[in-house]
């Protein structure tokens, strides 16, 4: 057995990160700086669904958990990264779970890998083309009895059942839903009736949530690792941005580059 390690999977925060279509962009102020006062002080204005997040139940459904009710034991454990690749507006569904190595168990932590992490940056591939989970691929892993699950796209949701189309306060991008209609002949609406149903399963029924999984997740896709992604400890909070991080043995890493990252068309 090698020593352990540290794999960051974590999209990076700051100055014009990636945002979804309806967020304020990230605002950095020096309030002190050296030139002027010899340290260095910034004030962040942030929402605290950007870059890599967990969502707490009460940012969807009325009168659950906030961020500092959700008991810390649901952001760390054991856990499986499988590996479930998939293309523009493909579904992951409860079969590609069930058939997902290593296999899923009760109580594990799941980090789904598609390989849509690749696109992060300002886009629309990333944010409107994704892959995501239904309600039925969700009410699997409520069934199996996982206690977390992390996604490397945009939601715990499909775009088309988010405000990015006609849900909620959408169509937040119109021109989406209509090529929706034009590649697959049927209006979303028929494919993707309900507003987030994954969210509402999954952190309905208690298992938390991270979106926007990425940064080195290549070394550790089809390992059974330690997981682990803190909130800060936000009182009445609808989620949090964390530092997601995986614990594995040296030797068994996959032999991959580490991702540079840098904002833009990735």
């Amino acid at each position: 057995m090698g020593k352990l390690k540290l794999v960051d999977l974590s999209h990076p925060f700051g100055d014009k990160a990636p945002l979804w279509p309806y967020f304020d962009d990230v605002k950095i102020e020096r309030k002190h700086y050296h030139a002027k006062a010899g340290v260095l002080s910034q004030k962040i204005t942030t929402v605290m669904h950007c870059t890599t997040h967990a969502d707490s139940p009460a940012h969807v459904i009325e009168g659950t958990e906030y961020t500092h009710e959700v008991p810390l034991d649901k952001y760390y454990g054991t856990g499986v990264v499988v590996d479930i690749p998939k293309g523009k507006w493909e579904k992951i569904t409860a079969k590609d779970l069930e058939n997902a190595t290593p296999k899923i168990q009760k109580d594990d932590i799941v980090i789904i890998h598609t390989g849509w992490h690749r696109h992060w940056g300002d886009n629309r591939t990333y944010f409107a083309y994704s892959p995501g989970l239904t309600q039925e691929s969700a009410q699997w892993l409520v069934d199996k009895g996982v206690k977390a699950v992390g996604v490397d796209q945009q939601a715990l949701d499909h775009p088309m059942g988010t405000p990015i189309a006609p849900h909620g306060t959408g169509p937040l991008i119109p021109q989406v839903v209509k090529e929706y209609k034009e590649e697959f002949g049927r209006d979303v609406l028929e494919d993707f009736p309900d507003w987030e149903p994954a969210h509402r399963v999954l952190l309905g029924n208690g298992v938390m949530g991270w979106e926007n999984v990425g940064g080195d997740i290549e070394m550790v896709v089809g390992k059974r690792v330690t997981i682990a992604g803190f909130p800060i400890r936000w009182h009445m909070g609808d989620g949090s941005i964390v530092r997601l991080v995986a614990l594995v043995d040296e030797n068994e890493i996959n032999d991959v580059p580490s991702r540079v990252y840098k904002y833009g068309t990735q």
